[in-house]
């Protein structure tokens, strides 16, 4: 059954998401599973990376509307309708373990220093979030990941989210251009594919299209799994008019 690709898809057209539920795209390169990712990236074959962002295990308060600047970012008091940033993030409250992770052949795991003593010594990819002068202001100046192999560290400034506090559709929601980033630093090859076991809001798979790879999401959260699932078919629908990884000519979009 494939749905048109230019409709929106709304947390409501899923009234019973359940475990199981699997999103393809119709040429094969995209592939979304709700469900636990331990259990379903065991049955899946030819994943070529790993690039991610997983539960660190400290137990983040996703409520950012604890903070000044971000009570400036909503309408009439509320969040913005529609939005699922501050739900509590699944698995975020006991220590992320990321061996299973480490036998692929390439792989990025964003925010390793809290889980440090389980990784083995490889490179730094670090995402400065702020300029110069706003070091030290709030929160975090930047972020780590791990990268497997090698034993440089290597710097990306993004600030693109720094203008996204008030629609972003995940509290922990990553750029796009750092994603792909992580993707050219572990050189990835073109045509790979990539596995990002804790999808959250999809990030990574749009960098994945939008890069010529192929790509396979898993996420827990039904909500965040269905805007997840809405960023992806949308930015399908978009067509690219020079790689031509999204033509709509053999993209549709079909949930089983």
């Amino acid at each position: 059954m494939h749905a048109d690709p230019t409709a929106p898809i709304q947390l409501a057209t899923f009234p019973a998401l359940h475990a199981g539920h699997c999103y393809a795209s119709s040429c094969g390169r995209v592939t979304l599973y709700l469900g636990d990712c331990m259990a379903i990236a065991p049955t899946l074959q030819g994943v070529d990376a790993i690039i991610s962002d997983p539960p660190y295990g400290m137990d983040w308060s996703t409520d950012s509307t604890r903070f000044t600047s971000e009570r400036h970012s909503t309408t009439n008091g509320k969040r913005n309708a529609g939005r699922n940033d501050t739900a509590k993030i699944h698995n975020d409250d006991k220590p992320f373990d990321p061996a299973p992770w480490l036998a692929y052949p390439k792989c990025v795991m964003w925010g390793m220093h809290h889980f440090a003593s389980r990784l083995p010594v490889g490179s730094v990819l670090t995402w400065i979030k702020r300029n110069d002068d706003a070091f030290g202001s709030f929160l975090s100046d930047a972020e780590l990941a791990w990268m497997k192999g090698g034993y440089g560290v290597y710097c990306k400034r993004d600030l693109s989210m720094n203008g996204e506090a008030a629609t972003r559709i995940h509290p922990t929601q990553k750029p796009v251009p750092l994603m792909a980033w992580c993707m050219d630093k572990a050189k990835v090859p073109e045509g790979a594919t990539v596995l990002d076991p804790y999808m959250g809001s999809g990030s990574t798979i749009i960098a994945a299209i939008r890069t010529g790879r192929r790509a396979i999401g898993i996420e827990l959260d039904p909500a965040h799994y269905a805007n997840a699932v809405q960023r992806i078919t949308n930015e399908l629908a978009q067509g690219d008019l020079f790689l031509g990884h999204n033509d709509l000519s053999s993209d549709t979009s079909g949930a089983s």
